[in-house]
């Protein structure tokens, strides 16, 4: 089969579209042809090092497409069904063995694409305002990169839930997006100090919880923007990871700081289905709009990285073997 390879941690530039052998099925396992493959932030960590992992190795942790073997003791899928699954590695390929538990069987009117795309940032976002910190109505929550992959699906369901959201974005454009799935307030970061905004928008109070995928340069006013006994949830570090803190901190107004990941909220078979049907079924009956951003063959991983990287992207990026 074909597969896009990491030989050595580097840039785009080192995802190599190579021949590999084709993974066989164990005992609770299943082989997935793949129809389409999800682009994420970890894919990138993976790539460049930021992520210990053995090389050479397949990134990837996402994708849809058809069960075509299963080992010995799979009960939850059976050959012919159309899966996606998250948290699965060497995602990048053709195939891919996953365990069968981790897969989940495409409702229908939900197409392979359509479910490489929802299942790890829709249910990321799922998991940070329904379980994190469950957002409860007249909250205010700070969403970062609110035009992206998880942020546009977040500002959504915070609406939901009845919170305010404020959001921060690049660009106008972005901007724009955001206030057409939800956000009340946009501050536009290139123009604006987000720090700033915050504090006007909230009266000097602050929110109750800030969502930060971005890290290393929104740590400290995310902080800063939290009201008291407010929760920084910090789920990415697309700018690189925090240094050390000291938890002191934390000490004015008692603040909360989590790190959390979607492996934890997912770890049984019961949450995966629960948080995955929650996701899926929204998407299903239109009120969850997901936006795709654009798709790439599979040899072309290397600039859906760059695009991703370079914040050219609102929406989910995908690739299609």
């Amino acid at each position: 089969m074909k597969a896009v390879q990491v030989q050595n941690a580097g840039g785009p530039e080192v995802l190599k579209y190579v021949d590999a052998q084709e993974p066989q099925p164990g005992p609770k396992q299943a082989l997935v042809e793949l129809k389409a493959i999800g682009v994420n932030y970890t894919d990138v960590y993976t790539r460049s090092g930021l992520t210990p992992t053995s090389l050479p190795t397949i990134p990837g942790v996402e994708g849809a497409g058809v069960v075509v073997r299963t080992g010995e003791g799979v009960s939850e899928v059976a050959v012919g069904d159309l899966v996606a699954y998250t948290g699965v590695p060497g995602s990048y390929a053709q195939k891919v063995v996953a365990p069968s538990w981790r897969l989940v069987k495409l409702p229908k009117g939900i197409d392979a694409e359509t479910g490489a795309a929802t299942m790890l940032q829709g249910m990321t976002a799922h998991y940070l305002c329904y379980t994190t910190y469950p957002l409860a109505p007249g909250d205010t929550a700070l969403v970062h990169a609110g035009a992206g992959g998880v942020g546009l699906l977040l500002v959504q369901m915070c609406k939901w839930l009845g919170a305010r959201v404020i959001t921060t974005v690049s660009t106008e454009a972005k901007a724009q997006l955001a206030r057409e799935a939800g956000a009340d307030q946009v501050v536009i970061y290139t123009e604006q100090d987000f720090e700033t905004e915050v504090k006007r928008f909230t009266g000097g109070e602050g929110v109750q919880v800030a969502y930060d995928s971005v890290g290393e340069t929104t740590f400290k006013k995310s902080i800063a923007c939290l009201a008291r006994r407010g929760y920084l949830v910090l789920y990415g570090q697309a700018s690189g990871p925090v240094p050390p803190v000291p938890t002191s901190i934390l000490q004015q107004r008692s603040l909360f700081l989590t790190r959390p990941s979607l492996g934890d909220y997912t770890a049984t078979r019961e949450e995966l289905l629960q948080r995955a049907g929650d996701v899926l079924g929204w998407v299903q009956s239109g009120r969850l709009q997901l936006r795709i951003h654009g798709e790439f063959p599979l040899r072309e991983a290397s600039e859906a990285h760059r695009q991703l990287e370079g914040r050219l992207t609102t929406g989910k990026l995908l690739l299609i073997p």
